[in-house]
Parts: C-alpha cells; structure tokens; sequence
C-alpha cells in the first residue's frame, strides 16, 4: 500500500509542476496565464499534504502536525484553485457583466478560507470533528457547484472543455465522504486516489487547449 501510494503521489506532483510550466510557456495570454497558475497552485498546495504523508511512511517520526498544516494549506489552494477556474471560464467564453458571478464566488472562497483558519478546526493535532468537517466544506462545495454549473451550460462552446463540468463533479463526490467521514473510516481516504487522477486529467485537458489542440 505505502509504496503504490507514494509512488502515485509523487508522480502527480511531479506532473502537476511540469504540466504547469510546460502551459506557462506555451501560452502566454490571460488564459494560458490562469490554467498555468491554477495548475501550479493546485500541485503546490497539495504538496504541503503528499509530502509529509508520503514520509510518514518511510521515516520513523512525528508528522501529525505537518499533515495536519498540509491538510490546512491543501484546503485553502484548492479553494484558490475553484475561485480561478470561475476567472477561467470568464475568459475563454468572453463573459461580460459578470460583477454578481466573482462577488458569489470570492465570498464563497472567503467564508470557506475563514472557517478552515479557525482553531476549531485542530489542524496541528491532524484531526477534526464531522461538524467542522462538514461546516468548513459547506461554501467550498457551493464554489465546485458553481463551477460545475458554469462550465456545464458552455459544455458545447469549447470542445476541449466539453467534459470539465464532469471532471469537477466526480472530484467532488470522491472528496466529499473523505472530508466528512475520513476521521471515523480511515478507508475513505483511498477515494482520494480517484479524486486526484480527475485533477490530472482536467490538468491534461489545460494543456492540450495551451498546445493549440481543441
């Protein structure tokens, strides 16, 4: 387990860093400019949390406060990472008048960063009541959906974002239980094994529209 796990690990993040600056110098307009920072930021934040768990297994240490540090950075770059997507979609379908839509969608990435800063959360013991567990993904859940929804009604406009909507549901039913429930079924965590190949894929489809391929 621990080394197809660590393995798996270290491939995404190391695909993650060149896919972000393979689209970086790819394509250098806002667009290429969004999907390459949001790659990055996504890759790096979960940096924080691979890292330490993938060394968790192999040195004889105490790592319950950096995985729980991890899991809080991880939490507030992928809430980063929805908040530029939403940004993304303004771009590559040209939306205007879209003032109500980034309103909605950075009080929503601030009230879900606000509740993960709170102590309540016990980062630094790396574990976390349910209720927390449900009240700080409350808003990040509402961010994905608005994400899904967007990209969902422009699902014809761009082929090679035709299935993004898709990809950001099934993240989001695989990270859900584990967020909620991981705590009480340690087991829940593989589901984050599915949840991040979505991420390489949608990275995939980032860098296939950053190569000119539609």
């Amino acid at each position: 387990m621990k080394y197809g796990e660590s393995t798996f690990d270290i491939i995404y993040l190391i695909y993650a860093a060149v896919m972000g600056c393979l689209i970086l110098c790819r394509r250098k307009d806002s667009v290429g400019k969004l999907m390459g920072a949001s790659v990055l930021i996504l890759g790096g934040g979960d940096a924080f949390h691979l890292v330490p768990r993938v060394l968790n297994y192999f040195i004889d240490a105490d790592f319950t406060a950096w995985l729980g540090i991890g899991k809080l950075i991880t939490s507030i770059t992928m809430t980063i990472f929805y908040l530029l997507m939403v940004r993304l979609y303004q771009k590559l379908f040209q939306v205007p008048n879209a003032r109500a839509l980034n309103i909605a969608a950075l009080m929503l990435c601030a009230v879900r960063i606000f509740l993960c800063l709170l102590p309540q959360n016990h980062w630094l013991q790396n574990e976390s009541l349910m209720l927390w567990g449900i009240l700080r993904n409350i808003p990040f859940v509402a961010l994905g959906c608005l994400v899904i929804v967007l990209f969902f009604r422009r699902r014809s406009g761009i082929r090679a974002f035709r299935f993004v909507w898709l990809l950001v549901l099934l993240s989001f039913l695989f990270y859900i239980p584990v967020a909620v429930a991981a705590g009480l079924l340690p087991m829940l965590g593989m589901l984050m094994l599915p949840k991040t190949v979505c991420y390489m894929i949608l990275i995939g489809v980032f860098f296939r529209y950053a190569s000119g391929k539609s």
